[in-house]
């Protein structure tokens, strides 16, 4: 693309050219609208036009949730100005990061591809009936869990783990999840080892589990846990959010409660909340640590 420009004397012939970079960035604004946040992302690395367009608050408030606001006020531990010196673009940025929350104990971020929230919530948030008795449970540290902790049971009659969370969740629909482990596992020389040890009962009446919400839904499933020395995440059931402004509050639990006969052997790490379809494409790969 270019045009021929000659000076008054008929001598010399000058060549402009126009390439992408010559785009109005506004015009690159509204295009990058249909892309989403990694594809973005590579786009600014393309010229100076680009990397404006690519950080324009415009096209990065579409890829946020409608209620970004309570979410960077999680994560910020604060209702805080600091929304006004950010950038849309840093927002969901900051956002993307794991964001803990009371004590720790509970963190969530966006998934980067759709900007859709993931949740974890650790074991030492949950009511596990005889927790504080060390003949049956107790906690122990392992690099598997991203919270550095699990609580392990040794033996018992009577399995009950029960959870409770409020949170103003994005409008959409979710996948809830015990992250589960049959067997201990430990480092030795650098390799994981399994230890099979306490392992028994799972195979004789199945596990069940529950959740439910404050505004009437309820779910329920039930499995054998099988697969020693794997990671498992048994789905709970799904969930609606229709109002991302107010908060809902989500019940969950598993629990076998036949004292027939003893069961053990199990670490229980944490429940998992992800957007719908999120969770089928996860469930075989452990989240991130």
């Amino acid at each position: 693309m270019g045009a021929g420009v000659s000076t008054a004397a008929g001598l010399e012939e000058v060549t402009v050219r126009t390439g992408l970079g010559d785009l109005p960035e506004g015009c690159l604004a509204e295009i990058m609208l249909r892309f989403d946040p990694p594809e973005i992302c590579r786009l600014g690395r393309v010229c100076r036009t680009f990397r404006g367009a690519a950080s324009a608050d415009l096209v990065w408030e579409t890829k946020l949730p409608s209620n970004y606001r309570y979410l960077l006020g999680k994560a910020l531990q604060e209702e805080s100005s600091a929304e006004r010196e950010l950038s849309k673009k840093e927002i969901f940025a900051l956002l993307c990061r794991r964001n803990a929350f009371d004590g720790a104990n509970m963190e969530f971020y966006l998934e980067k591809k759709r900007g859709l929230l993931c949740m974890a919530i650790s074991s030492k948030t949950l009511t596990i009936t005889g927790i504080g008795d060390r003949r049956y449970w107790n906690f122990i540290p392992t690099s598997e869990s991203r919270f550095h902790t699990v609580a392990y049971l040794h033996q018992t009659w009577w399995l009950e783990v029960c959870g409770e969370l409020e949170f103003c969740f994005p409008q959409g629909t979710y996948s809830l999840f015990f992250r589960l482990h049959l067997g201990r596992t430990t480092k030795r020389r650098g390799r994981r080892v399994f230890s099979p040890e306490h392992i028994h009962g799972w195979d004789v009446k199945p596990v069940r589990f529950q959740l439910s919400t404050s505004d009437g839904q309820l779910a329920q499933s039930k499995c054998y846990l099988d697969e020693p020395g794997n990671w498992i995440h048994y789905h709970v059931g799904d969930f609606v959010v229709r109002n991302s402004e107010a908060p809902m509050t989500v019940k969950f639990s598993m629990f076998q409660i036949d004292c027939t006969h003893t069961k053990g052997g199990l670490c229980v790490d944490s429940v998992l909340i992800w957007p719908k379809g999120f969770g089928s494409a996860m469930a075989s790969c452990p989240p991130l640590l």
